[in-house]
């Protein structure tokens, strides 16, 4: 008899908090009024110095022009170490530590195909991500992303340098480690 009176009363309080109300919330569309804010509008403007991530935003930082400096390409080789070289290795071919242990790998920074891609080619990679590449968005501010860019187009160059534009200091030392 206590089970049956303890069942009852469980479910008599179970039953009692199934009241609906969440069927009739109420709700604004956007822009509608509302009484809840002083000017009576329903949606509220965006807060000052707030940062749009859509691709209008992407582009206009994409086409930011960038002095290339020697701390810049300092700080690009520092972020490319870092976030690019286990794919691309440290000189850019492609061959970095993944892909000697089975992923695929990456395009050669030195085909003529990247050589003559623009700058936000490489940006919008960065923070969109290509093919097997996940994007550095959230790993990679703006300013690096720049830096990456302006380190990889240094690699390139230092590929197809004129023997002529090599600084004598630098040749002499190549030629004693025999390179």
């Amino acid at each position: 008899m206590k089970r049956r009176v303890l069942a009852f009363l469980c479910i008599a309080l179970l039953l009692a908090g199934c009241e609906q109300k969440m069927t009739s919330m109420p709700r604004v569309d956007p822009l509608d009024t509302s009484e809840l804010f002083a000017d009576g509008a329903s949606a509220r403007s965006p807060v000052p110095g707030t940062v749009a991530t859509d691709d209008a935003f992407d582009a206009a930082v994409a086409a930011r022009p960038v002095t290339v400096d020697l701390a810049l390409l300092q700080r690009g080789r520092d972020r490319f170490d870092v976030y690019c070289s286990p794919c691309h290795d440290y000189t850019g071919h492609g061959n970095g530590r993944i892909v000697q242990r089975g992923f695929p790998a990456p395009p050669d920074f030195h085909s003529p195909t990247l050589v003559s891609a623009p700058d936000a080619h490489f940006y919008d990679v960065i923070t969109h991500g290509y093919g097997a590449m996940f994007s550095y968005a959230a790993r990679v501010p703006p300013a690096d992303r720049w830096a990456i860019v302006a380190y990889v187009r240094a690699l390139q160059y230092a590929e197809a340098a004129p023997a002529a534009e090599v600084p004598p200091r630098l040749l002499s030392r190549l030629q004693e480690k025999g390179q």
